[in-house]
């Protein structure tokens, strides 16, 4: 069975506050980074799975990223294969 390579990115949506984005972007300006007007922290999930098909895996990792990697109520998520 063919193993197929993602990417899920999981962030904010644009209405959530985001206090880790905050925390980081002050950080920044205190290491001397200046001209950062807007940063939001997300995170990146890389899975391997077997699946029959593109289309399989694709169904697999929908399901997983609105059950399990993402808060539907808070979070947007994309989902990206990887070429191998």
């Amino acid at each position: 069975m063919p193993l197929f390579q993602a990417r899920v990115f999981v962030n904010l949506r644009p209405s959530v506050l985001d206090p880790a984005g905050e925390a980081t972007r002050s950080a920044a300006i205190k290491l001397g980074v200046d001209g950062i007007s807007k940063l939001r922290v997300g995170k990146a999930i890389h899975v391997e799975l077997e699946a029959s098909d593109e289309n399989e895996a694709r169904i697999k990792l929908e399901f997983l990223s609105d059950r399990l990697l993402a808060n539907p109520v808070i979070e947007n998520w994309t989902l990206e294969f990887i070429s191998s």
